[in-house]
């Protein structure tokens, strides 16, 4: 009993003192500080919807530059840049006597082909006919075929494009693709370097197997 009476003499309960006009001053200043609360609840939601529709966009910019990038690889789109542009010729000595080449062969086109790739060629067009790596160069009844386009006549021009024109001329000019053109009885003529070469797109078609659309996961809102 002694003990319950000191724990009760030492805790005595605190009464509130407050008048009514305390009371409503301290109301009113706790709903001002819940509607501070709510109206910063509120920012951050927005924030929040903002950063969410900020990540979606930038998802769409990466997924269209990388549509870009791949459209580039692919020789789809124009391409502009330095390099030389080589002009493929009929070429007889004096008194020369026998059959006239009118017509390059694919084979040695592609000699000229893999020899610029060697030199650092970036892109290639033959008779602006855009090389790329499904790009096929053959014989079809005795014509020079370049992809779907038919080479039957001269002259005909190669432009390049590379990252170092200068190194790429100096590179072809002591080449020995040169005389593989004159023994053929044709004249490959390089131009000096050019600040600007303008390539044109591919025109090969593009067919997409074992592909099927899907349906796009919703978005969280």
């Amino acid at each position: 009993m002694l003990a319950a009476g000191l724990q009760t003499t030492s805790h005595p309960k605190v009464r509130d003192t407050r008048d009514i006009w305390e009371l409503r001053a301290d109301l009113k200043k706790e709903q001002q500080l819940q509607q501070q609360l709510l109206l910063e609840l509120e920012d951050y939601e927005n924030k929040l919807r903002d950063y969410k529709q900020k990540q979606r966009s930038n998802r769409e910019a990466v997924l269209h530059e990388t549509v870009r990038e791949l459209e580039q690889e692919a020789g789809l789109t124009e391409a502009k840049g330095p390099g030389v542009v080589l002009t493929i010729e009929s070429f007889y000595p004096d008194h020369y006597v026998g059959p006239i080449t009118e017509m390059v062969s694919p084979e040695l086109l592609q000699r000229l082909i893999n020899e610029l790739n060697k030199y650092g060629a970036k892109e290639i067009a033959i008779a602006d006919e855009r090389i790329t790596n499904t790009t096929a160069v053959r014989d079809v009844n005795g014509v020079t075929q370049i992809g779907d386009r038919k080479i039957s006549s001269l002259p005909i021009e190669v432009k390049v494009i590379a990252d170092d024109a200068d190194m790429l001329y100096n590179r072809l000019t002591v080449s020995t693709i040169r005389d593989d053109f004159i023994v053929e009885n044709l004249q490959l003529t390089i131009s000096k370097p050019l600040t600007s070469v303008v390539i044109p797109p591919s025109d090969e078609k593009w067919n997409a197997k074992y592909m099927e659309t899907v349906k796009a996961e919703k978005e969280e809102k």
